[in-house]
């Protein structure tokens, strides 16, 4: 390959553009090889990313989830607020899990290496990973502060000039249950920023490249262009939305104002409910995170992201609400709201591009971490599962599909190897999904137990328990979800609880809103539906207006009583609305 020149020309850049992503994608993917813990290796519960030398966030892995990935992209400047930079040297690591300058809570451990090439600094490798165990209580949404929750590390050297910083280790080795694992991790996580750093100079050589500054600001530009093209093909004006999550204890609002222009997109979350006393709040970084990802994916979702692509976006909520708590509030469980932050975006701005965004989903992925208090025997564990997705303005939604945040569910096979738990069923749950023109995605029930002799602990973190995921453009909502022991319903879906050896624990994961009128989708879809067991026949005639018979094991359509029963379910409901118009 040639110099790069003065006059940078499109198509060497896009080579440069995508070896860089090929720099990230192997640095990610060392990182889930050599990760000690499903929760990275099976889950990909993660961030990987490179920094140019001016702390700006230029290449992002497509492994990651956008709660990790998008509050990465500001981790490497907050970390030059307290370590200057110019002191750095080759060989060194840096680390923290301050949840205000990374990912929103403690359990989030977040590695940054800087990277030398003939003598200078040039960028930065940074990769953020869950941790099981960060000490403290287990966790939950339980603590009252964020000194209960564990460990905290300011961004510190966890590295000096290539060797490990012993006190530090020592520190965290000594605060943790199971320190094989965490270390273990952490170390995993220190390779892989080699691997990319390695990758990078390969990369550095072959282009003739003695730093990244140029490319840089050409990429980061060329992203913001981008994405303010996008954005001025979108309606001015603005937009409003609310949306009422289970919370902890109480009902918590979250309430959005978007105003769009030629310059970009202002979002203002005024109005929404105050901090909780409880670990379910969110940190500024985590609610911004969530918020770009929702509008990214209205603007240019398949431009990676970096901070150019940030640019066009301001966030604002106010200082001591949910979505933007102070310090030291409880964060743990800080994304069973910080997830629900899109289908509040996609909300506001149904009525404007609704060809491009999705109705709400379970949102929250349900988190379920039992652990232990006897310290001689047993292990803490973290399961992930997902409900459904939202439908969208021209397809149904998925199925156990974790959006928006992309993390995986981990193999029942794992999570039966490495721990006392034993499933006993794992599979969709009929009519989960909101129906819709275009239907919700369905929901999943997992029953399992623990088999020990010694008690443990369920830490949940459920969402839409008690507020389904809403339809939109005439859809309805998708099933709520229940956590059930022993078949009776837990009234509080965020609490502690004790299980008994033997004791059967049943989780029901929500459904996804359904899009359009029911009545107008496809009566071979709905078919469909039926055969798989996805539908219920009952709900197919209350919803669909679709009626079938069962003849020889098949299910045939009644085509003319359903074009009757239709028309009358249209003049039902056309009724209806004229009558709660006039109410209002």
């Amino acid at each position: 390959m040639g110099k790069i020149n003065k006059s940078i020309d499109p198509i060497l850049l896009e080579v440069i553009w995508n070896r860089l992503i090929s720099v990230v994608n192997q640095q990610a993917a060392a990182l889930v090889r050599t990760s000690f813990t499903p929760v990275v290796s099976e889950a990909e519960d993660l961030a990987a990313a490179i920094f140019d030398g001016k702390c700006r966030m230029l290449a992002q892995s497509i492994r990651g989830t956008p709660g990790h990935i998008n509050s990465t992209a500001f981790c490497v400047e907050e970390f030059s607020k307290i370590i200057s930079i110019k002191k750095l040297v080759d060989g060194d690591v840096l680390i923290t899990n301050d949840p205000w300058k990374t990912s929103g809570h403690l359990n989030d451990i977040t590695i940054v290496t800087p990277i030398f090439y003939k003598k200078r600094l040039i960028a930065f490798f940074a990769n953020t990973c869950h941790s099981v165990d960060i000490g403290g209580r287990p966790m939950s949404a339980e603590a009252k502060d964020v000194f209960e929750e564990g460990l905290w590390l300011p961004p510190l050297k966890l590295f000096q000039r290539g060797e490990p910083n012993s006190d530090v280790i020592n520190i965290i080795k000594n605060n943790v249950r199971n320190n094989v694992e965490m270390l273990g991790d952490l170390y995993a996580q220190v390779s892989a920023n080699e691997v990319g750093a390695r990758e990078l100079k390969k990369f550095m050589k072959e282009f003739s490249l003695n730093d990244l500054s140029r490319i840089s600001d050409e990429i980061i530009n060329r992203s913001e262009n981008s994405i303010k093209s996008a954005i001025k093909l979108w309606p001015s004006g603005t937009f409003y939305n609310e949306l009422i999550s289970d919370g902890y204890n109480k009902p918590i609002k979250i309430k959005v104002e978007i105003t769009v222009n030629n310059e970009g997109v202002f979002v203002d979350y005024s109005g929404t409910s105050h901090q909780s006393l409880h670990g379910i709040n969110v940190v500024s970084n985590y609610s911004h995170a969530y918020t770009i990802f929702a509008l990214k994916c209205l603007t240019r979702p398949h431009l990676p992201n970096n901070a150019g692509s940030f640019k066009p976006f301001k966030i604002f909520a106010p200082k001591g609400c949910i979505l933007n708590a102070t310090h030291p509030s409880p964060v743990a469980a800080r994304h069973t709201i910080g997830q629900l932050l899109p289908s509040v975006i996609f909300g506001a701005l149904a009525k404007v591009i609704p060809e491009k965004v999705v109705a709400e989903g379970y949102d929250a992925d349900w988190t379920i971490q039992p652990f232990t208090k006897d310290p001689t025997s047993g292990t803490n564990f973290h399961l992930v599962w997902t409900g459904g997705t939202g439908a969208r303005f021209y397809k149904d939604g998925l199925s156990t599909t974790a959006f928006p945040a992309r993390s995986q569910s981990v193999p029942v096979e794992i999570v039966e190897e490495r721990s006392p738990i034993l499933f006993k069923r794992k599979e969709l749950i009929n009519d989960s999904g909101g129906p819709g023109k275009f239907r919700g995605g369905c929901g999943q029930i997992i029953k399992f137990k623990i088999n020990s002799n010694y008690p443990y602990y369920i830490s949940p973190k459920c969402e839409r328990t008690k507020h389904a995921a809403a339809g939109l453009g005439g859809g309805l909502p998708g099933l709520k979800g229940e956590f059930l022991i022993n078949k009776q319903k837990v009234s509080n879906s965020k609490k502690e609880v004790e299980i008994k050896s033997g004791t059967n624990i049943t989780l029901k994961l929500p459904g996804g809103g359904g899009y359009g009128d029911p009545l107008e989708r496809k009566t071979k879809l709905v078919l469909d539906d039926v055969i798989n067991g996805i539908v219920s026949k009952s709900s197919a005639k209350k919803y669909y207006g679709v009626l079938m018979v069962r003849k020889r094991n098949n299910y045939i359509i009644l085509d003319k009583e359903t074009k009757l029963l239709r028309r009358k379910l249209k003049k039902y409901n056309k009724t209806l609305s004229q009558a709660k118009k006039h109410e209002k």
